[in-house]
């Protein structure tokens, strides 16, 4: 034991448990306070770990430091923030973009890793073990099953691996090999594909030669698979005009599932009928058709948000909650939070529009009053539009004469 690496991680104090089975612990440096994770392997290749602390490889967290007692390694390694791709599959919150971006980042990660001398083979590449950042890249965990390629090898001494992702020569049918983590990563890119709430049907050329029984019809090395992903990732220009155009299209319409359509179009014609011959007593001309588009833009917002339009639900947790009660819950929320806040929104904009009117026109006070009155709806006696006008003539005089 290098008494050296020993010392030093003695200096690093345990401040909570990540995982208690797997003795997996977050812990602090007692003098410059970072954070750090700290891991006792039982299993693993001590020449490994020592080639990714002297030869770190960008998108795996850094080795800090390391040492070897009593048959144990510890490992101190870089603490990286995030969640994990299994509890973003989970949220079913991945896009198609995602998965692109998480591909690039794990072939890239890959390729440096198979490019050593020997080759580092991961062999236990699933959806725990990769990380998502805050800066929405993937970042590969755990090399405790990691092995050195070797061409010579017939099979593989020690059987390591999980169940579902570890390819079948990790069962002691062959020599793990680069082909090895590629039949892994395509497991794992048919699971995101899986995720996703739309077919992910371009994926599944690739995720089929990913995962071959037979090695060498998979794909010959990381930097093949990268290449094919990016292929996906420089679509042809009308395609990628028909993507971008089918993202900005109506709930009902992304799928393009005729009958989602058809069931949508005529929901759709109803709104738009119930809003547009809206009656309210006492308000007529321009004053009723302000009142409607004001109630039609308001129920389009609620299917937007009901049908997670451009993935607004993104920004109540409580959407992407497993629980059906609290999912739609959240869904609540939201809903009420869109509505009110294109209410609030059309003060500012109808008072900047008024102001405008008033400098290239100088209009006198009546006429601006009467303007706000007519875009601000109140006439009808609607209490919601009454409140709605008190605030703003409010505002609007208060700032006139300060």
């Amino acid at each position: 034991m290098n008494f050296t690496h020993h010392l030093a991680i003695s200096y690093y104090k345990t401040i909570a448990v990540i995982n208690e089975d797997h003795n997996i612990f977050l812990v602090q440096h007692q003098e410059t306070g970072k954070i750090y994770i700290k891991k006792i392997l039982d299993v693993y290749n001590l020449n490994i770990y020592e080639q990714l602390y002297h030869h770190p490889v960008l998108g795996t967290p850094q080795i800090i430091d390391y040492c070897e007692e009593d048959d144990k390694l510890i490992i101190i390694e870089e603490y990286i923030s995030g969640y994990s791709l299994k509890e973003r599959m989970s949220s079913k919150s991945l896009s198609v973009n995602d998965i692109l971006t998480y591909m690039t980042d794990l072939c890239n990660i890959l390729e440096k890793l198979h490019v050593m001398t020997p080759a580092i083979i991961h062999r236990d590449i699933k959806p725990s073990n990769i990380i998502i950042t805050s800066y929405n890249h993937a970042v590969l965990l755990d090399f405790n099953a990691a092995k050195y390629y070797s061409e010579h090898s017939k099979e593989d001494t020690v059987l390591l691996g999980t169940q579902g992702y570890a390819a079948p020569e990790q069962y002691g049918f062959g020599a793990s090999s680069p082909q090895t983590d590629i039949y892994s990563l395509g497991i794992v890119l048919k699971e995101m594909v899986a995720s996703l709430s739309e077919p992910g049907v371009l994926f599944h050329p690739i995720i089929d030669k990913c995962i071959k029984l037979n090695p060498s019809e998979r794909y010959q090395n990381i930097t093949e698979l990268r290449h094919a992903v990016s292929g996906l990732n420089q679509p042809k220009k009308t395609n990628a005009l028909l993507n971008n155009i089918r993202t900005f299209l109506p709930p009902g319409y992304r799928t393009g599932t005729p009958w989602k359509m058809l069931f949508a179009s005529a929901n759709y014609l109803m709104i738009f009928w119930l809003c547009l011959t809206l009656k309210i007593e006492n308000v007529f001309g321009v004053a009723l058709w302000v009142e409607r588009f004001f109630v039609l833009a308001i129920m389009l917002f609620i299917v937007c948000g009901c049908f997670n339009y451009l993935n607004i639900q993104r920004l109540i947790p409580l959407c992407k909650h497993k629980n059906r009660a609290l999912h739609y819950l959240g869904i609540v929320i939201l809903v009420c939070i869109v509505v009110i806040a294109y209410l609030v929104l059309t003060i500012p904009v109808l008072y900047w529009l008024s102001l405008q009117l008033l400098k290239l026109y100088s209009f006198d006070l009546t006429i601006i009053a009467s303007f706000l009155h007519l875009c601000c709806h109140p006439s009808g006696g609607n209490f919601l539009s009454q409140i709605l006008s008190f605030f703003f003539y409010t505002f609007f005089f208060y700032t006139f004469f300060l």
